[in-house]
């Protein structure tokens, strides 16, 4: 149900700045704007969609703030509602003092996601599409950014609609056929449904293999640093993140506990986890480390496997990697060998040239040698995809629904094939039709609802 009530939130980030935005949103903002809002323009009468007007606040007949106001006439407006939004001094003081005249004047404060609910219900955007705003707000990197806008900008949501309009024809036909079910006739044709689902099932299936691309652009590249105590698996953390994250010592053992971090390179978000050094010991804390490690291996995209080029032979390295290797499920795990300390070669490494033809970097993380070397094979590593016409799934509940329905379409198919009555076939269909339209908000709850508004923040 679509509320009726005037709503107002500051849109901009807590604390004090150069301007902050007031939104309000409902049928009376018009009016609670003209209770505490002074111009020498005539705005209220003049007819128009959009306005801006230049003026200063009243509140308990003292000027709060001089402003400029952003009027939207309904429906041309974020919510589709009458909208106003106040441009004022970034002051806490000003910010609080306007919300308390709008608030005297009948206007209650938002709650988190509630414009863009209202948005939502109003059919200004679909549920998706909602989502994907959340995700441009909270995106981080030109990844992120990119496939959070594709999505508010319509991305696999069109399609779907599409698919699930003729998919709601056909199940219309099923149900007329039962409605004759003793002449024996046939309104859908059972060919072209058939097709439909093929259609359907094509694109769902390529939409969840995108999930996994979708996701690690979302959370971040996981890249593991791993390799034996002191080859300098800390200090190429530090230089990587430009910063002192991770104690580094000369002691073997000193990390015993994987360390994370964020860096975005060229605009692609990677999370570099640092691990304890890998080697036997007595001690049961470094032991729990070590176990640690190989658990967040496994969950890693990519490994940095690191070495000292200054003193480990070429077999050494080989044993050492491939006893490592032993240690993991997934064999196909995308492996860097990073020669580190090359600031302490005094000639060329033993085996150069078998090191180099498996495409190992050489590095001085200590020097800050070679790190944009390594930086353009993690993205020649993460072989993501351009993102400017890729439609990706990257949000669980989209890929939670779409999977249920992917198992439903199988269902429908099977029934198919078993010659089943047309009325069990259509409720395999109902089920397909109620998970798509999850997605887009053509079938929706309350309880749904405030799951996805409630973690926007407030003001949006």
């Amino acid at each position: 149900m679509i509320q009726q009530d005037t709503i107002c939130a500051i849109a901009t980030a807590s604390g004090s700045g150069a301007i902050a935005i007031i939104r309000l949103s409902g049928k009376n903002s018009f009016s609670a704007l003209d209770d505490v809002f002074r111009s020498k323009e005539d705005w209220l009468s003049v007819d128009f969609k959009r306005k801006l007007v230049f003026g200063y606040i009243m509140y308990n007949q003292e000027m709060i703030d001089e402003v400029l106001v952003g009027i939207f006439k309904s429906p041309h407006s974020y919510t589709g509602e009458d909208s106003v939004e106040i441009y004022c001094h970034g002051s806490q003081y000003i910010q609080k003092m306007i919300l308390e005249a709008l608030i005297e004047n009948g206007v209650r404060l938002a709650k988190p996601g509630e414009f863009t609910q209202r948005a939502f219900l109003n059919g200004k955007m679909d549920l998706s599409q909602a989502e994907a705003v959340a995700d441009l707000i909270a995106s981080s990197d030109r990844a992120s950014h990119q496939v959070a806008l594709n999505q508010m900008r319509g991305g696999f949501s069109t399609i779907l609609k599409n698919l699930r309009e003729q998919l709601v024809h056909f199940s219309a036909l099923l149900e007329l056929e039962l409605d004759f079910s003793e002449e024996e006739v046939e309104f859908a044709d059972r060919s072209k449904l058939n097709e439909l689902l093929q259609e359907i099932k094509l694109e769902i299936s390529s939409l969840i293999d995108s999930f996994k691309i979708g996701n690690v652009i979302k959370q971040g590249i996981p890249v593991a640093i791993v390799g034996k105590p002191n080859v300098g698996k800390s200090t190429l953390l530090n230089t990587i993140l430009n910063d002192d994250r991770a104690i580094v010592s000369d002691i073997p053992g000193t990390t015993r506990d994987t360390i994370e971090d964020t860096f975005t390179i060229n605009g692609v978000y990677f999370r570099f986890i640092d691990t304890a050094g890998l080697r036997d010991s007595d001690d049961e804390i470094e032991n729990l480390g070590i176990e640690r490690t190989y658990q967040k291996i496994e969950q890693a995209a990519i490994v940095l496997y690191v070495i000292d080029a200054s003193t480990i032979s070429f077999e050494e390295m080989i044993d050492e990697l491939n006893d490592f290797k032993d240690h993991i499920t997934n064999k196909d795990k995308t492996f860097i060998i990073v020669a580190n300390k090359t600031d302490m070669l005094v000639e060329s490494p033993p085996h150069f040239r078998e090191l180099v033809d498996m495409e190992t970097v050489f590095i001085s993380a200590k020097r800050n040698e070679n790190i944009e070397l390594l930086n353009d094979l993690l993205l020649k590593a993460a072989n993501l995809p351009d993102f400017s016409d890729s439609i990706i799934l990257s949000n669980s509940r989209h890929f939670e629904a779409l999977s249920r329905a992917f198992d439903a379409i199988e269902s429908v198919e099977k029934g198919f094939e078993s010659n089943i009555p047309s009325d069990l076939i259509a409720i395999d269909i109902k089920e397909v039709l109620y998970h798509i339209g999850n997605i887009t908000g053509e079938v929706s709850n309350n309880e749904i609802l405030g799951t996805i508004f409630g973690k926007f923040c407030v003001g949006k």
